[in-house]
């Protein structure tokens, strides 16, 4: 026999320590005192010192089926080893060019069980021929590892291989490619009702217990669930009825919780915070409250399917503790997950999208019907049901270029003020000022995940801030800096000179008003030259393709925004624009052709995102004791 002595949650461990070791001696017992056979280890996988569950539990893993049986597959997906070249998040790309070039990428994020957003594309045009052809030139090694693509496109279930909280299951529709460090469970025949029911035993408080024995890890903090360890995971076996009961929970937990995700960048988003009550009841307290109770039910059937004794029951909900929320934890993969954001911001930024035409304010009005609640399992929809549809007229017709600019009629102020009139929202007073000065900041935050920063509204500024046009990147041209000179900036100047003339021929008739007037004008004017003259310089070289991504496409206008933080990130990416470091970008072969193309004949990755397979060379064999030719197969 072994002793083994539990002092983790001891904030004085030596003096816990010497307290336990004179009970003992005097032939006392101590609930951290463990006497264990050191045989008992051997049962579970990998042998580790799990002293502290019975043998009960260790025996689990004799008695039941493991979760990665024949009818159960559990694989570890892609690893690009480029996340900013291969990697989207779903707003930067067009609906339609998703469809045929980017696949929904599961790759982990924070705590979330039952439901999370897939926010990530992954470039797969082709069947992922560019990841696939991803080497290094000189010594010929595959960097990219496209494991297991043919469980791609299949339903499943994944969740967040290294994170600081707890085990977390998630449906993943079809549709998906999965990662790395987002793996993925899936069931013979793809069958909904078998993968609900395993998204409620994956999810039990017993499945996480014997999850953590095989870890054997005191911090939660030092935890990664590794593919074997879930495959190793002892499941229950199911009769058609429990299948049933455990699907139904699942659902209805999938419901709940996607009910909560009223995030503006979510493919659930129907409208803000402020005004989901429109469509639909919507108690958030209520609904945590449900989910506890469907929780307590899963694991109450979970327990009695592993034939857990009450003892091993207290157990596991003493090791596993009441399960971390995504609130209080967080995650390698979502550092930068989206804050909370306080319900009257939230609502001026949704009404910033209806005025671009992103969002549909009749969800509001009772005008238009919320769209039926998808399946768990339905692939992910081009569009958010908050959207506006594809074809639908939109609040505001435009060009993609709105302008602070008190008058204009595509004024964002005063469309932001109509949208919320409209919706029967008490207009804020200060609109303009929070749109000048505070929005933006909010915005990148909202729109930043898993280390990309993508904001799709793009203040274009003079050097005062005077005067800002508002870019919306999915309309994002290469005609766009062009109308943003003659239909804004021009008409623009032609105002201000004209006000400017009318006081300089007052002379002398110029009151104190006048001439600051006068002076300000002669300030502004030179600003709006200076931010015509620099549209126009770029204009002609500037060919964005939405496929680049957010932080390429606006690399080049960099020195036009006014929020520093955001400048700096632009800066520094089109400084390595200039070297050669995004030579697999479009906007590079607009800039820099001759370098790409010489770079594209002997780099086959390179060569296949330009086109230009017809230019790559491929190397002569290496036949040096049998090793590989440099640069890869073709």
């Amino acid at each position: 026999m072994s002793y083994f002595l539990r002092l983790i949650d001891e904030e004085d461990k030596a003096a816990a320590l010497a307290t336990l070791s004179r009970s003992l001696r005097a032939g006392e017992g101590d609930a951290s005192l463990f006497i264990v056979q050191p045989q008992s280890f051997d049962i579970v996988p990998g042998k580790p010192f799990a002293y502290w569950v019975s043998d009960a539990v260790r025996e689990t893993f004799l008695r039941l089926p493991a979760l990665g049986v024949e009818e159960r597959a559990v694989r570890v997906g892609l690893q690009t080893s480029d996340d900013f070249r291969f990697v989207r998040i779903w707003w930067e790309v067009p609906a339609s060019r998703a469809e045929d070039h980017w696949l929904p990428f599961a790759k982990g994020g924070a705590f979330s069980r039952f439901y999370a957003d897939i926010y990530l594309l992954v470039n797969w045009a082709n069947d992922g021929v560019e990841i696939r052809h991803f080497f290094n030139p000189v010594s010929g090694a595959l960097k990219s590892r496209p494991q297991n693509i043919e469980f791609f496109l299949r339903p499943g279930l994944t969740w967040p291989l290294r994170t600081t909280s707890g085990l977390s299951f998630r449906a993943m529709p079809a549709g998906c490619a999965f990662s790395n460090k987002g793996p993925a469970v899936f069931v013979r025949h793809d069958d909904r009702g078998g993968l609900l029911a395993l998204l409620s035993i994956a999810n039990s408080r017993p499945l996480a217990l014997l999850v953590s024995v095989q870890l054997a890890a005191a911090d939660a903090a030092a935890r990664s669930y590794e593919v074997g360890v879930i495959q190793r995971t002892p499941a229950p076996e199911l009769t058609s009825e429990q299948t049933a009961s455990l699907a139904a929970l699942a659902r209805r937990a999938w419901s709940l919780k996607r009910a909560l995700d009223t995030t503006e960048t979510s493919h659930a988003f129907l409208l803000p915070l402020a005004l989901r009550v429109l469509v639909g009841e919507f108690n958030p307290v209520a609904i945590e409250a449900e989910l506890a109770r469907i929780q307590a039910e899963i694991d109450e059937i979970a327990f009695d399917l592993y034939g857990f004794s009450e003892a091993n029951r207290l157990a596991a909900l003493e090791s596993v503790g009441a399960g971390q929320s995504a609130e209080d934890e967080s995650d390698e993969e979502d550092e930068a997950s989206e804050p909370e954001a306080p319900p009257i911001d939230g609502l001026l930024s949704w009404a910033v999208g209806v005025a671009f035409g992103r969002f549909d304010w009749r969800l509001a009005t009772g005008e238009r019907a919320a769209p039926a609640e998808p399946e768990p399992f339905d692939p992910l929809p081009a569009r958010s049901p908050g959207m506006l549809p594809e074809g639908s007229e939109p609040f505001h017709a435009h060009a993609g270029i709105l302008v602070d600019d008190p008058g204009h009629h595509h004024d964002l102020a005063r469309l932001v003020e109509e949208v919320l009139a409209r919706v029967d929202v008490a207009v804020p007073d200060d609109v303009r000022r929070w749109l000048g000065r505070e929005f933006f900041e909010f915005h990148m935050k909202r729109y930043s995940k898993s280390r990309r920063k993508a904001p799709i509204y793009w203040p274009l500024s003079t050097a005062s801030g005077n005067y800002t046009l508002w870019v919306y990147y999915p309309s994002l041209s290469d005609q766009t800096l062009y109308s943003a000179v003659n239909d804004f900036l021009e008409p623009k100047l032609e105002q201000v000179v004209a006000e400017a003339r009318a006081l300089r021929e007052k002379g002398a008739g110029r009151s104190r008003d006048d001439e600051k007037r006068f002076e300000e004008l002669q300030a502004f004017e030179l600003e709006l030259i200076e931010l015509r003259d620099a549209l126009l310089k770029l204009a002609p070289s500037y060919k964005p393709r939405h496929d680049d991504g957010v932080q390429v496409s606006a690399a080049p206008l960099w020195s036009l925004f006014r929020y520093r933080p955001w400048q700096k990130v632009l800066r520094e990416t089109w400084s390595k624009l200039e070297k050669g470091d995004y030579d697999w970008a479009h906007l590079a072969m607009s800039y820099w052709p001759e370098r790409v193309r010489e770079k594209g004949r002997t780099d086959k990755s390179l060569a296949i995102a330009h086109g230009l397979e017809d230019l790559y060379e491929e190397p002569e064999p290496v036949s040096s004791r049998g090793t590989k030719r440099k640069g890869g197969p073709s």
